[in-house]
């Protein structure tokens, strides 16, 4: 007969591992959001109607370049966290795996085209 205690019969099943690390990562992009998506809001909608050439030198300032930056910054992560964990509960396996490869790989070039994009609306190359 094996004597264990509870500790040992939980330890590997389930929240004994990075569920607070998670969490307070989730809690800070949130309180980012918070500020971020207003302004977001604010400055992609002061451009959202004009024309070509006035979105590119509405995003050729800093101020709504850095906010679109920051916003795709925040975003993306906060949203690749929280398809991990729907990705964790949900598929099991290699399936699992393959799948959050997938969602990382999704979320980084993402991240990379957009910055691309509004690198090149800043500096005033897209044509």
């Amino acid at each position: 007969m094996q004597f264990l205690t509870d500790r040992k019969r939980a330890q590997g099943m389930g929240a004994g591992r990075a569920g607070t690390h998670h969490h307070w990562q989730m809690m800070l992009s949130s309180a980012a959001l918070v500020i971020l998506v207003p302004l977001f809001v604010f400055t992609f909608g002061h451009a959202l109607g004009g024309t070509y050439e006035e979105a590119l030198t509405y995003y050729s300032r800093p101020f709504p370049a850095i906010i679109m930056g920051l916003t795709l910054v925040v975003v993306v992560p906060h949203l690749l966290r929280e398809a991990q964990e729907a990705i964790e509960d949900y598929v099991h396996g290699v399936a699992e795996k393959l799948a959050l490869m997938a969602a990382q790989a999704f979320a980084y070039t993402l991240i990379a085209a957009g910055l691309f994009a509004l690198a090149r609306l800043a500096l005033g190359y897209a044509q």
